[in-house]
C-alpha cells in the first residue's frame, strides 16, 4: 500500500561518542512518525543514534490496519531495538500512547536477556487499558463492525494536526487490548528506570493507565512529569519542548550512571 506523505519512517546514525547511545521511538494506535518525527530529530541533533519506524498497517488505510495485530507492531518495534542495539552500546526506548506500551513490552521481554542493551523507557501518555465502557463491547462487534470514529489529532495547540486515521479499526483495537493485558502482567519485570510524561488533560487516554503503570512496575524507579499545557498527543504540542528536553538529561544521566 502507498504511504500517506509524512507518514514515512526516520532513521539516522550519530557520528562520535554520543552515536554509540541508541534511541527507538514509536508512534502511537492509528498514528505515523509525523506525530514523533520533531522528537526524533531533536534526539538526532544530539548525536543519537535514532530509529523511528513506521509500524504495520500504519500510514496507509485503515482498513489495511485491521489485517494486521499487535504482535506485528511489536515486531516492527523489535527489529527497530535489535538494530539499534547492533552498532550501539546503549539503547533507550520511547513510545507515545500504544507506543509506549509496545516499548514497554520491549522491556519486559528484554529483562530475561542478560545480554540486552537497554538503558530506560520514556513513556508520554502511555496506553495500557481503559476505563470506557464502550470498549469492552469491541471485540463482540468487530466481527460485524469494522470501524468506529477515530481520536486521532487530540492537541491543545492551535494549527496543529496528527496525521492519523480518521477511522478506528476495530480488529486492530482488539488486538491492541490483548497486547493490554499482556504488558500488565509482565510490569512488575522492568528493571531499567522510567520516564513517564503525563498530559494534565487527555481525551484519549484516561486515568487507568498511570495507575497500572504505578502499580505494576515494582522493580524499578518511575518518575513523572506532569505535562499542564498539552492534550493527548503531546510530542507535538505546547508541552513538546518540555518532552525533548527531559527526554535528553534522562538519556545523558543514565548513560553516564550505566544504570
Amino acid at each position: 500500500m502507498p504511504i500517506l506523505a509524512g507518514a514515512e519512517p526516520f532513521a539516522v546514525d550519530g557520528d562520535g561518542p554520543a552515536g554509540r547511545t541508541g534511541v527507538l521511538v514509536s508512534h502511537g494506535f492509528t498514528g505515523t512518525p509525523q506525530s514523533m518525527r520533531p522528537w526524533a530529530e531533536h534526539l538526532a541533533a544530539q548525536g543519537y543514534s535514532v530509529r523511528l519506524p513506521l509500524l504495520p498497517g500504519h500510514g496507509t488505510t485503515w482498513q489495511e490496519m485491521n489485517r494486521t495485530t499487535w504482535n506485528d507492531w511489536y515486531a516492527e518495534v523489535r527489529a527497530g531495538y535489535d538494530e539499534l542495539a547492533a552498532r550501539c552500546d546503549t539503547v533507550f526506548a520511547c513510545g507515545l500512547s500504544m507506543g509506549g506500551a509496545l516499548v514497554t513490552r520491549l522491556a519486559e521481554d528484554l529483562a530475561d536477556e542478560p545480554w540486552s542493551k537497554l538503558g530506560g523507557l520514556v513513556l508520554v501518555n502511555v496506553a495500557y487499558g481503559t476505563l470506557r465502557k464502550d470498549a469492552k463491547l469491541a471485540r463482540y462487534l468487530a466481527w460485524a463492525v469494522r470501524s468506529r470514529p477515530g481520536i486521532g489529532s487530540d492537541i491543545k495547540k492551535p494549527g496543529m494536526a496528527e496525521l492519523s486515521y480518521d477511522r478506528t479499526p476495530l480488529r486492530a483495537f482488539v488486538s491492541m487490548q490483548a497486547a493490554w493485558r499482556s504488558v500488565i502482567a509482565d510490569l512488575g519485570k522492568i528493571t531499567v528506570p522510567i520516564l513517564y510524561f503525563h498530559s494534565a488533560e487527555d481525551h484519549v487516554v484516561d486515568a487507568l493507565s498511570a495507575k497500572l503503570l504505578h502499580a505494576g512496575a515494582t522493580s524499578t524507579t518511575v518518575r513523572e512529569v506532569s505535562l499542564d499545557n498539552s492534550y493527548h498527543v503531546a510530542t507535538v504540542d505546547h508541552d513538546a519542548e518540555t518532552i525533548f528536553t527531559g527526554s535528553v538529561e534522562f538519556i545523558a544521566q543514565h548513560t553516564r550512571t550505566g544504570v
